[in-house]
């Protein structure tokens, strides 16, 4: 039996912020950078996305369902690309078309809200969903999550929600003497599938492929090819992950990053050990061989493959937690520019510029960030966030004004709230949401 060669590509683009000062605090909403946004996206798109859609398509044109590829495209991303690069949506269509090409589901907004709010997790994978299925015509049954961050709980969560696989990292420190070249099942629900991602292989696509120090370099899709050849002869999937920028943006044109993915696949027929598969297909030709046992979070992110880029100083961990604790509240006031605002705010990168670690060690950064330090991205959005705050404050206030003037709900609201009261916690707020959700409920069977 031939082995799997399973190709993912990921891909997002923030909504950065503008420079929000202290004193536009409650004087202006408009938290996004409209210039920076389009500049940044027109160079990807210009550099990799329609380049490499174009070698992806001759590739199926050549080989038809022979070659399959996978993506995932956050709905922020295609957001943008609606409006100012219709012509890459067209490009993605085209390769669905094919048949040929899977579109997996991730959050929304790639959230880390997932972390500590499990009402936001389903909700994005529920609107990510209906976004792959409104401009691509599929039903994601593969999920992966920010980072391709995983945990057996966070896995068992995603199982819930009706997926059939999740990806993540084939990290060292999880697997021991395991190979990532298999299929494994999620500890607590066997019925979800985990692939996992082979980091050296991956990695010298992704990094490795422009160094010119390296002692491999250069990197040919014959010399590739010979490297897949010596896979454990028992092995059955070897899952290639990574960044679609790595086509012609971090590796530019002029080092043959086409050339060598438009050639790989000859090379790799050529040699008859391997086909293509998507993960939708991997799961239904290999049988898992064990569950893998991930007690903590882990990501593809650096040598710890852990969550410390994101979530691993005080400001980062301030930052988040304001974040997180306005999610009952957002929920409650149920406002779609509040929600939109909020969900944007949840975006990993923001995190990832207030990062500290490359300041204590040698290590660089993989993205450039936006500002001039961690310390002011964390001011700048906690600025965003002050304004959100008061303006979602301010919305629960006239909500819960205009319920204590009605007598079906007055009376019950006094248990949680006092008369002279202006602002509520998220505990009140949970409580309110609780008690409107049982008169809703109680009118309607009464109705009935």
């Amino acid at each position: 039996m031939k082995k799997t060669l399973c190709f993912y590509f990921q891909i997002h683009l923030p909504f950065q912020l503008r420079r929000y000062r202290f004193f536009d605090i409650g004087n202006s909403h408009q938290y996004y950078d409209e210039f920076s946004i389009r500049t940044y996206l027109q160079k990807i798109v210009e550099q990799c996305y329609l380049p490499m859609n174009r070698v992806l398509l001759d590739i199926i044109q050549e080989y038809g369902s022979k070659f399959k590829v996978a993506f995932s495209i956050t709905g922020e991303t295609i957001e943008q690309l609606e409006k100012y690069a219709p012509q890459v949506l067209d490009s993605f269509r085209e390769l669905a078309a094919t048949g040929s090409v899977e579109f997996m589901c991730e959050t929304y907004a790639h959230s880390l809200a997932f972390l500590k709010d499990e009402k936001e997790l389903e909700r994005q994978l529920k609107k990510q969903a209906a976004t792959i299925k409104k401009y691509f015509n599929q039903e994601p049954v593969t999920a992966r999550l920010t980072g391709l961050m995983y945990s057996d709980q966070i896995g068992e969560r995603v199982a819930k929600l009706g997926f059939k696989a999740i990806v993540t990292e084939g990290a060292k420190h999880v697997l021991g003497w395991k190979s990532p070249n298999y299929v494994y099942s999620n500890v607590n629900n066997p019925n979800l599938k985990v692939l996992l991602r082979n980091f050296h292989l991956s990695d010298d696509i992704a990094y490795r492929f422009s160094d010119t120090t390296w002692s491999e370099w250069p990197v040919t899709s014959e010399k590739f090819a010979s490297w897949l050849d010596v896979v454990n002869e028992s092995d059955e999937v070897v899952n290639l992950f990574m960044d679609y920028i790595t086509f012609g943006n971090r590796h530019p044109r002029s080092t043959g990053i086409f050339e060598f993915m438009r050639y790989l696949p000859k090379e790799v027929f050529s040699h008859g050990k391997f086909e293509f598969l998507t993960p939708s297909e991997v799961i239904k030709k290999h049988t898992p061989v064990g569950p893998v046992h991930v007690p903590y979070p882990i990501s593809w992110s650096e040598e710890e493959r852990d969550l410390s880029i994101w979530l691993g100083n005080d400001l980062q961990n301030d930052a988040f937690t304001s974040l997180c604790d306005l999610g009952e509240k957002v929920r409650f006031v149920d406002d779609a520019e509040l929600t939109q605002d909020w969900e944007r705010l949840q975006d990993s990168d923001h995190y990832y510029y207030m990062c500290t670690k490359w300041m204590s060690d040698a290590s660089s950064r993989r993205f450039k960030s936006v500002y001039s330090s961690p310390y002011d991205a964390y001011i700048n959005y906690m600025n965003v966030l002050s304004d959100l705050i008061s303006r979602v404050n301010d919305a629960i206030a006239e909500k819960i004004s205009l319920l204590k003037k009605d007598s079906h709900y007055a009376d019950e609201l006094s248990k949680f709230i006092t008369c002279d009261e202006t602002e509520y916690s998220s505990l009140q707020i949970k409580k309110i949401a609780e008690l409107l959700g049982k008169k809703t409920v109680k009118s309607v069977s009464e109705s009935v």
